[in-house]
């Protein structure tokens, strides 16, 4: 499969980044590249550590595989808009949002998306919410920084080492419940996958055990999951929802728990998901009949319609 004109002809991959998920970044960006010079695209993988990277002045696009701090968090989409650099992905704004799990949260309580009850302390604060809770830093992305608390014990912890990373923290009722995730390309929601860990919950150990053999992590994906179809119809729709709420147009993936009373609750919005070996939107999207070269191609698409409604 040759690009026939469809595809931007120089396309800049851009990796890595300064923050926790950067091992992660690497390894997407080695499947994007892969996927776009398979069809034919010159590509150009460039390593971003800080601010301060350099592109050729003649890229036609950027391709950002950068989770977390720098990549999904609105700074790189300001610097490549700064420099009239076209790029794949939500703007700055929603990509700021959705990074932000307190103002997503916001948001979601707006606009009536049901997310488990939560509220926001200080690093020295307590809680102020009744065990079982999670204690999750709000500007991260991968689990880190995320806590589960069962036990008066475990509480001092989990918040030393969210504290870690933010001053602010979110503090949310922990929900039992089947873990799902749901791509959303533009307006169409993927197949639900479920996900269900080696032990404990779906931490960074478990999402990326290549990253990590002797640690014996992973975990079971169940794609499509095993839901009836009205109940899968009500979880895409609120994970459309979810993603409306927050203006965003392009791709992401949503994380849901399914309650053991069958309520669906949004925890967050990814905006630059996974495309490693092991992640959740390649895996949902083949599903759907949509390979990983014909994803990277949906990506570029959609970004390039939201370029040109932002222009008008």
């Amino acid at each position: 499969m040759k690009n026939t004109g469809i595809l931007p002809r120089k396309i800049a991959v851009l990796m890595g980044g300064p923050g926790s998920e950067r091992e992660v970044s690497l390894a997407t960006a080695r499947g994007v590249a892969k996927a776009l010079r398979s069809l034919g695209a010159e590509v150009l993988e460039v390593d971003v550590r800080d601010e301060s990277f350099r592109l050729p002045g003649d890229v036609d696009l950027a391709f950002i595989t950068i989770h977390g701090t720098l990549g999904e968090d609105g700074q790189l989409q300001k610097i490549l808009e700064d420099r009239s650099v076209a790029y794949t992905g939500e703007g700055i704004q929603g990509s700021r949002l959705a990074f932000d799990k307190i103002r997503s949260k916001e948001k979601f309580r707006q606009h009536g998306v049901s997310t488990p009850e939560w509220k926001t302390i200080g690093v020295h604060q307590p809680p102020g919410m009744e065990l079982p809770l999670v204690i999750k830093t709000p500007r991260q992305g991968s689990t880190v920084g995320v806590c589960i608390v069962k036990k008066m014990d475990e509480l001092e912890p989990a918040i030393a080492e969210a504290a870690k990373y933010d001053h602010e923290l979110l503090v949310e009722k922990f929900v039992p419940g089947r873990e799902l995730t749901i791509g959303i390309l533009g307006d169409q929601a993927l197949p639900i996958l479920e996900i269900i860990p080696k032990g404990g919950f779906y931490d960074f150990t478990n999402k990326y055990p290549f990253l990590n053999p002797q640690a014996g992590g992973g975990a079971k994906h169940v794609c499509p999951a095993l839901i009836d179809p009205d109940k899968t119809k009500e979880i895409q729709e609120l994970a459309l929802r979810a993603c409306r709420a927050l203006g965003l147009q392009v791709y992401s993936r949503v994380d849901v728990i399914l309650s053991e009373t069958g309520q669906p609750f949004v925890l967050e919005i990814n905006t630059i998901p996974g495309m490693t070996e092991a992640s959740l939107l390649p895996e949902a999207a083949a599903a759907a009949g949509i390979g990983y070269v014909d994803l990277c191609v949906r990506i570029i698409e959609l970004s390039r319609a939201r370029m040109k409604g932002a222009r008008q």
